[in-house]
């Protein structure tokens, strides 16, 4: 079993909570818009796995250290992560691309600030959206995602909250 944790559109600001609230994690996903390199650099002294990919607001030293989209599996999952890859029915250009040639049996993205967990028939994938859980944007609350993977598996997905955005 892998535990991880999602995280998204952090925009520079890692909240203080994850560190205890991701403690328990194997990996970390961060979804794009992480916003500086000090963000990045922190997510990987906490000792776990991390994979992440660039947002669009995301600089030129961000998007040499990482790539527009990655693809993985995990303990028998193949996910497919991006920052900008819209949701089900609203797929962004470049997920419907993905998901039309091969699709994924997870779509991890961010972007949109709203956080969401779809299952999508027409693609048998599962969308995640972890929110934002920065403090810049459209959104209200600070969310984050915790999950487990098992053998194929996804279960004992969990909505964290971190507050309000201030």
């Amino acid at each position: 079993m892998t535990r991880i944790g999602v995280i998204s559109d952090t925009h520079g600001y890692l909240n203080p909570r994850l560190k205890e609230l991701m403690a328990d994690r194997d990996e970390i996903w961060h979804c794009g818009d992480i916003g500086s390199m000090a963000v990045l650099n922190e997510l990987r002294r906490w000792g776990k796995t991390i994979r992440a990919v660039y947002g669009n607001i995301d600089d030129a030293e961000m998007r040499y250290n990482l790539n527009s989209t990655e693809r993985f599996t995990v303990e028998g999952i193949d996910v497919v992560m991006m920052h900008i890859g819209g949701y089900p029915g609203k797929y962004s250009a470049g997920a419907l691309v993905t998901l039309a040639q091969n699709a994924p049996k997870m779509l991890v993205c961010g972007h949109s600030h709203i956080l969401k967990v779809i299952y999508d028939k027409k693609y048998e994938c599962l969308h995640v959206n972890p929110g934002a859980c920065g403090r810049y944007g459209i959104h209200n609350v600070m969310t984050a995602l915790r999950f487990a993977i098992d053998n194929g598996e996804v279960k004992d997905m969990e909505i964290i909250e971190l507050g309000q955005r201030k």
